[in-house]
């Protein structure tokens, strides 16, 4: 049985030391993959999201160091990226960033920032959907605060004055009532009736003829409006009930707006689309109104306001931002508190969706919004896929005697999203095969991610038991995207609630004996930390020395992604760890082996780090202070020497690389010796120490293949070559290796074996 199929519970046969394993890691026999996304959820309840229950599971197989932090790269979300690699120690492998960074500004976010602020709103442009009338002197009011395009407007306007009747439809919060008062009022029609948003539409047809809706003998008002018109698809708004509204409108000369959301039910009503002005615009027109025109520019300047328009806030937010900007600029609140009302309106923004009831903001509705916050930025159709998954759980915990039953169709993107505050846009998704392009969807607050996954894990406790459960199914996915977004949901959980997090999710997650379950513990516990989440590191060390295999794998896995910020005490702990392993040794097989090889696949990865030039010199500083830290120190080493650019067969190899690019020698400002006398004094070592020596000669006839086929591999080859042959010994076994190995398949020793021969030295004696 080969190390890539054993448990990861330590059986025999574990991966060895040195060179990392295979690559990303592909669907086994028990894998549960997309199938267990839609699969059934009910199952016994035992153990579920426990980590328990699992002797019946088929073992899956490790995945390589290298590959799986380069799938935390590529599938972290953006509020977890920062301006370059150096947070994840990607130092050699350039990649895009974008979005609100990791670190201080999530940390805040997640942790939230509620400031009281008390409104003194005047005219708020909100009534309500009460019937009634709107005198005169309210709309004069409200008019200086409106917004338009005018030539759009007045083309609006004239549309309704010759029509009669005009069926408005817009967005949630885009100002479409404001609009339809503003268009009743253009036309003079004052004061203004507003109907009950229940009216039947077959009742239009007796506007101003009979008693109105909410049973009030109809007054002298000549315009009418009814916001958001209630319908349904077996009540639809028709053709026929606007034709009959006309003709009673124009027996009365009166008019009528009527306002629908983007998914009303019309049948044969072509309505006419509301598009709301630019927030910036709303902003300006209110604070010249409450501030006045010169102390409205001062404020439009502020560092502040230029944070809350940027964050795309609706344009109720942006009035209430308005009176906010007020109360600073009269003396009442401090910069501090205008500068924090953009995420305390964020903030109660989340707590709606949530406190909603479930005919307003339906259950299944609130498992989106829990999906999207995981998956913000990801494909449209795996979020809603993973998201019904978690509607079943949500059920199962709402009725745990009831089978959940999910509506296969009748859901409607657009209204999703809109609810939401997302939007959908085409990118290019990372994948093993090369970039796809998919349909994706992303909150439009970038913030809005941290702050529901917050709110849910806090709030609303009675919803963890169906979390966990799916975050426990997400493990088990076969796509590397669906584990690491399981990794950075549980690491906002934990930035949130440490313990409750650990308890519930990491430790079980860390102990058990499914690698994937294991590596979503590693990649959690890494974003946790890039969040500023205290006391991971002392976590880390802990479980180096618990003695439990699955915890000193995960510790040492973490090390390994986090290590680059604290380098000296992270290869003070591998060497400690190395240490323990050789004193409890077996006979090189089972756990102690395979430990031994991830602590040697993490000091590849420091190697290959923002943090290289102070772990080359560590590593240069302990080589000899016994044999379990020279085996750590070679063995990262030469795997780190396995790497190459982007990953391509033909690229130079990313230790190569470095030594072609340092300093020459008593130029490097770094640690004592350069990093060309060390990277040679390293190859020297592992050449020289029989349990390396046949590894290293692999690794560098690797190297002089990608030379034959890149002429900036070979410049850099041949110029280290002769730094690796300082005794008759080494020059004998690097010239024998060049005359005798053979070219890739078989073929005939490459042309660059000649040309590389003859840069060592003559004979040394």
């Amino acid at each position: 049985m080969s190390a890539d199929e054993q448990p990861a519970s330590g059986a025999a046969g574990a991966a060895p030391t040195g060179r990392p394993g295979p690559g990303k890691d592909k669907a086994s026999p028990g894998d549960a993959g997309a199938a267990a996304a839609a699969g059934d959820v009910q199952g016994s309840g035992e153990g579920e999201g426990t980590g328990e229950g699992e002797a019946g599971e088929q073992p899956d197989r490790p995945q390589d160091a290298w590959s799986a932090r380069r799938d935390l790269w590529d599938h972290s979300p953006r509020t977890m990226k920062v301006g370059d690699d150096a947070r994840f120690g990607g130092s050699f492998v350039g990649r895009d960033q974008h979005g609100v960074s990791g670190g201080r500004v999530a940390g805040d976010v997640i942790m939230g920032s509620k400031t009281e602020i008390h409104y003194r709103f005047g005219f708020s442009g909100s009534a309500g959907h009460t019937s009634g009338e709107i005198p005169r002197a309210t709309l004069d009011r409200l008019a200086p605060y409106f917004v338009a395009a005018e030539p759009a407007f007045t083309a609006l306007a004239e549309q309704l004055r010759e029509e009669r009747v005009l069926v408005l439809s817009g967005p949630d919060f885009s100002g479409r009532r404001t609009a339809a008062l503003m268009l009743l009022h253009r036309l003079g029609l004052t004061p203004v009736r507003t109907l009950v948003r229940n009216t039947d539409p077959a009742s239009l047809g007796t506007l101003g003829g009979s008693a109105d809706a909410d049973g009030e003998e109809p007054g002298a008002a000549r315009g009418y409006l009814l916001c958001d018109l209630v319908t349904r698809r077996d009540r639809p708004l028709r053709e026929a009930h606007l034709l009959a509204a006309r003709e009673r409108l124009a027996k009365d000369d009166a008019y009528l707006v009527i306002t629908v959301g983007p998914v009303a039910a019309l049948d044969g009503v072509l309505a006419t689309q509301w598009k709301p002005p630019p927030a910036h615009e709303v902003l300006a027109a209110h604070l010249k109104v409450l501030a006045g025109p010169e102390r409205a520019g001062e404020l439009l300047a502020l560092p502040a306001t230029t944070e809350f328009l940027a964050h795309g806030h609706q344009l109720r937010e942006v009035g209430r931002f308005a009176e906010v900007l007020r109360q600073y600029a009269d003396g009442a609140l401090e910069e501090a508190a205008v500068g924090e009302f953009s995420l305390t309106t964020l903030e109660d923004q989340v707590q709606e969706w949530f406190e909603e009831d479930e005919t307003t903001v339906q259950l299944r509705d609130k498992a989106f919004l829990i999906a999207l916050a995981s998956f913000d930025g990801g494909p449209y159709a795996l979020t809603a896929e993973l998201s019904d998954l978690l509607y079943a759980f949500l059920l199962r915990t709402e009725n745990p005697g009831l089978h959940p039953a999910v509506p296969v169709f009748g859901t409607h993107i657009g209204k999703r999203l809109q609810l939401a505050r997302a939007r959908r846009y085409d990118e290019d998704e990372t994948t093993e095969w090369g970039p796809v392009t998919q349909s994706k969807a992303a909150f439009t607050d970038a913030r809005t991610a941290l702050v529901l996954l917050r709110e849910l894990w806090t709030g609303h406790p009675s919803a963890r038991p169906a979390l966990v459960a799916w975050l426990q199914r997400l493990t088990e996915d076969g796509r590397p995207l669906v584990r690491t977004r399981a990794a950075s949901t549980v690491a906002v959980l934990a930035r949130t609630d440490l313990p409750s997090a650990m308890a519930l999710v990491i430790e079980p997650w860390a102990s058990s004996n499914r690698y994937r379950r294991r590596l979503v513990a590693v990649n959690a516990l890494a974003l946790t930390y890039f969040l500023d989440t205290p006391n991971v590191p002392r976590i880390l060390d802990d479980w180096c020395d618990s003695g439990e295999p699955g915890l000193s794998w995960v510790a040492i896995r973490t090390h390994a992604l986090i290590g680059h910020e604290r380098p000296e005490e992270t290869l003070k702990a591998l060497r400690a760890a190395a240490r323990r392993l050789h004193e409890n040794a077996t006979d090189g097989e089972g756990t102690d082996a395979e430990l031994a090889g991830e602590l040697a696949e993490s000091v590849a990865l420091l190697l290959l780090s923002s943090a290289r030039e102070r772990v080359l010199h560590e590593l240069l500083r302990t080589l000899h202070d016994d044999k379990a830290v020279e085996e750590l120190a070679l063995g990262g080493f030469i795997g780190a020497c396995d790497h190459t650019e982007r990953d391509e067969p033909d690229g130079v190899p990313l230790i190569l690389g470095w030594y072609a690019q340092a300093p020459p020698d008593g130029a490097d400002p770094g640690p004592p010796g350069t990093a060309r006398q060390n990277i040679a004094a390293l190859w020297r070592a592992a050449l020289g120490t029989m349990a390396f020596t046949r590894e290293a000669l692999a690794v560098l006839r690797d190297w002089v293949l990608v030379a034959d086929r890149n002429t900036a591999a070979e410049w850099a080859l041949a110029s280290l070559l002769p730094e690796l042959t300082t005794t008759e010994l080494e020059r004998q076994r690097i010239s024998h290796l060049l005359r005798t190995m053979p070219g890739e398949d078989g073929s005939p020793p490459p042309p660059v074996t000649v040309r590389l021969h003859t840069v060592l030295p003559p004979e040394i004696r």
